[in-house]
């Protein structure tokens, strides 16, 4: 008998004799028992405010994705465990992958995000600076910092591990800290990996709580620097919206809702082609994963009139190739829903949907399981088909959370996309074609519906990341039916978790709240050469400026026949003048840069290990022979990478012999911590 625990103030609280007992949908038998406990939301509340943000706002974004890599590497080292519960939940190990090896996969991207994307320091720089006045002297930055209240994650039953990661990452990436709160059919599941999160030692006090059982007055509690992230029905997530407190303190509300997801076979696609064949595999894929329970599943099957047949055909062939039963047992491709409820709940939707369409695969509930008894929650492989889709309400409105998807003709690609969108909002819709223009057209009229478009055809199949596979590196939500919510997207997950903000004044006042050098800020003068200089002795703002260099006509000529870059406005004069840019000949662009590189180099061996890249490069005002050069070299910002090195970001502007700026880039170089 299991018993998961909650994680309440820093001590665990078990179950109690009002506790929930938790039916297995393999045996029908009684598993665990969660809940009953009288759990003190207003000190959990506070714990995490007090205790878990302060902690985690004290540390920098680089400091907190080190933790996260930490966290993914522990769990990794303990995952077999999680799978050994797995099969409890009704779920393959196939699907377990997705959910365990998935959550664990997901926390280490957002921790790559956050080494590679945001800064060693506690201000996300939102985008670039904003001239404000005239003279520079005041000037805009937006940023972002974490929020000082409490997430509360309410996750779903069918991803009982990924369902919670995928949350958690983002926002201890932002620095916020967060109440968990698992469905209750799987808990045990997200406990045993909550558990070994509170056992690493790696989070710090406070910054991780878990509610196994009711929520109680907790969102009442909530306020404005709070934030809910939910992930399950629509029905549910109204219920919670209404919140007063919620609504009263204008709490953030992301929402991840179930969703009518879409299909569509292109038409310039055959049978037996490979793309045709590909459309198969991911449709009955998404029938089938586990049983069907994935807020991302395909629903609705959208393919031309004359390929009705064959697609269907070929949907109800494969179908017949699913092994159902005990997700333990060797063969089983297919385990069972997560309850009986659940069942019973599909079933009922699947009569409903029966008034506008057909069931070509048989009678869901004849099953034959291997390894299996007759009191799971096991179900065949359903699809239905609907032939006038124009007409039919339920199939655009009403979710079989199971196997159950349904198919239906379309006449041309613009009567698809508007199947397509009548699911009212949802999380994915996909589209297979070998035609760039039917993609075109199909994204142009149903990109608004949908949270993600997933394209696939011939020449990407082998690589495509499936349809419903929510990638960390993109946006996972949708509007309408699908919540109205968006979370992971990379960065864009952890901002869901901070407030954008608005700051003005001078530019030393924006550099020192961000920690970046901005133009018209104070300069350091450095003792010697920056470039003799290591990481750690670099200041924000530290400042070279170059002797100048006259650029020669013969300069521009040599750098032409030198590099083959002979254009007409490097060596025809008649030619340059008569372009409206040009005064006449002109210098190259890349001639100026290989100038600026020789004025503000330092030659000799040193801590700088190399030139890793360049951003942001533009020109300004044309430079004509017998103009000069000179260079500033400021660095804006320092990034540590390792141990033994880090990033510096250098701002290098060219200015001529009337001070006139000529060309301005981001200079990005590798630098030695420290003397060796």
């Amino acid at each position: 008998m299991l018993t998961p625990q909650s994680y309440s103030n820093g001590t665990w609280v078990g179950p109690t004799d009002k506790a929930t007992q938790i039916i297995g949908p393999v045996t029908g038998k009684v598993i665990a028992k969660a809940g009953g406990a009288t759990l003190d939301f207003a000190a959990m509340h506070s714990h995490a405010k007090t205790r878990g943000g302060p902690a985690l706002r004290e540390m920098t974004f680089h400091q907190r994705a080190k933790i996260l890599k930490a966290l993914a590497g522990y769990l990794d080292s303990r995952k077999e465990e999680l799978y050994a519960l797995n099969a409890l939940t009704g779920a393959t190990r196939k699907d377990g992958w997705v959910d365990i090896d998935g959550g664990i996969g997901t926390m280490g991207l957002f921790a790559s995000k956050g080494r590679r994307e945001m800064p060693d320091g506690p201000v996300y720089v939102d985008g670039g600076g904003e001239a404000l006045s005239r003279g520079g002297s005041f000037v805009g930055q937006h940023i972002a910092v974490p929020l000082q209240g409490v997430a509360v994650h309410i996750n779903a039953f069918n991803f009982p591990v990924w369902g919670m990661l995928e949350k958690l990452a983002p926002t201890l990436l932002a620095g916020m800290p967060a109440i968990v709160k698992p469905a209750t059919q799987t808990c045990y599941l997200t406990e045993a990996c909550f558990r070994m999160i509170v056992e690493s030692g790696l989070v710090p006090p406070g910054a991780v709580q878990l509610v196994v059982g009711g929520v109680g007055d907790m969102l009442e509690r909530l306020g404005a620097q709070d934030v809910v992230s939910f992930t399950g029905s629509a029905q549910t997530a109204l219920k919670l919206r209404a919140t007063p407190a919620l609504m009263h303190n204008s709490v953030r509300f992301h929402a991840e809702q179930d969703s009518l997801n879409a299909t569509v076979l292109g038409p310039d696609v055959i049978a037996g082609s490979a793309a045709f064949d590909a459309f198969i595999r991911e449709a009955a894929n998404e029938i089938t994963t586990k049983a069907g329970q994935k807020c991302t599943a395909i629903r609705r099957i959208i393919v031309p009139q004359n390929a009705m047949t064959e697609v269907a055909d070929a949907l109800v062939d494969r179908l017949k190739g699913v092994t159902i039963g005990d997700p333990a047992a060797d063969g089983v491709t297919m385990g069972a829903l997560a309850s009986a409820a659940q069942k019973s709940d599909v079933l009922a939707t699947i009569a409903k949907l029966s008034d506008e369409a057909k069931c070509l695969t048989g009678d869901p509930e004849d099953v034959d399981t291997v390894g299996a008894g007759q009191n799971g929650a096991f179900l065949a492989p359903t699809l239905l088909c609907c032939d006038a889709p124009d007409d039919a309400q339920n199939v655009h409105q009403l979710e079989a959370f199971g196997p159950v998807s349904t198919i239906m003709p379309y006449r041309d690609l613009e009567h698809a996309s508007a199947l397509a969108n009548r699911g009212g909002g949802s999380l994915v819709a996909s589209l297979v074609t070998d035609d760039p223009q039917v993609a075109r057209s199909f994204t142009l009229a149903s990109a608004a519906w949908h949270g993600r478009l997933y394209i696939n055809g011939t020449k990407s199949m082998a690589e495509a990341t499936g349809h419903g596979a929510p990638l960390p590196h993109m946006v996972h939500g949708g509007p309408g039916r699908a919540g109205g919510g968006e979370e992971l997207g990379g960065v864009r997950g952890v901002l869901h978790y901070m407030q954008r903000t608005a700051i003005q004044g001078s530019p030393d006042v924006i550099a020192a709240i961000t920690g970046q050098w901005q133009p018209g800020a104070a300069e350091v003068v450095g003792p010697d050469h920056p470039f003799q200089r290591c990481f750690n002795e670099i200041s924000i703002g530290e400042t070279l400026h170059t002797a100048s260099r006259e650029v020669t006509l013969d300069d521009i000529a040599h750098f032409a026949h030198f590099t083959g870059d002979t254009f007409y406005a490097h060596m025809d004069e008649d030619a340059a003048k008569a372009n409206p840019f040009f005064p006449g000949r002109v210098a190259h662009g890349y001639l100026l840069l290989s100038f600026a590189a020789g004025l503000f180099v330092q030659p000799d061996p040193g801590p700088v290990l190399a030139n890793t890249g360049l951003n942001g490069l533009s020109f300004q005002k044309p430079v004509s022979p017998g103009d000069s050069i000179r260079v500033r070299l400021t660095c804006k910002r320092k990034t540590r990478r390792t141990a033994d090195y880090g990033e510096v970001a250098w701002n290098v502007t060219l200015t001529n012999q009337n001070d006139e700026q000529v060309a301005e880039y981001e200079l990005l170089t590798m630098v030695a911590f420290e003397r060796t």
